[in-house]
């Protein structure tokens, strides 16, 4: 009987050691992906980013309150060639419960942003739309939306 307890003492120790060990070096990772998250984060911050989900966001809150004369102002001189009156009009008349999601938008390249939206409550239907808001810079501090989502 006390051989059979001291051998079962030495698993548990030795299992409580694994344990700790297999904690420790867990952590170790953690911290360290941490530590290079931070720097890879602040490696690639984009001051322009900012200010083109500042520009969707206007635009999609001129969208929301169905402000047309806002929204059509942020549109870039292509989209609003491309754009019919009667589109338009129907774009920017969502209806009383319109709301937006933006996701994390993606560089494609110097001064254009493309960001992913959910739109709800749409002219369309009922359904959540999921579709791109592309930025682009059009001045020195002006943005305009090259395509309607």
């Amino acid at each position: 009987m006390y051989l059979l307890g001291r051998r079962n003492l030495a698993e548990d120790w030795g299992m409580k050691r694994c344990g700790v060990i297999s904690i420790l070096l867990l952590s170790l990772t953690a911290t360290s992906d941490a530590r290079n998250m931070r720097r890879s984060v602040r490696s690639s911050f984009d001051p322009a980013y900012g200010s083109a989900l500042a520009a969707a966001n206007r635009f999609l809150h001129a969208w929301q309150n169905q402000d047309h004369e806002t929204g059509i102002v942020m549109l870039a001189d292509t989209a609003r060639q491309h754009a019919s009156p009667e589109s338009l009009q129907s774009f920017f008349s969502p209806g009383p419960d319109a709301a937006y999601e933006i996701a994390h938008g993606q560089r494609l390249k110097a001064g254009e942003y493309a960001f992913p939206l959910v739109l709800f409550g749409s002219a369309e239907g009922p359904r959540p739309r999921y579709c791109k808001l592309l930025v682009v810079h059009a001045g020195k501090d002006d943005w305009a939306v090259e395509r309607l989502p």
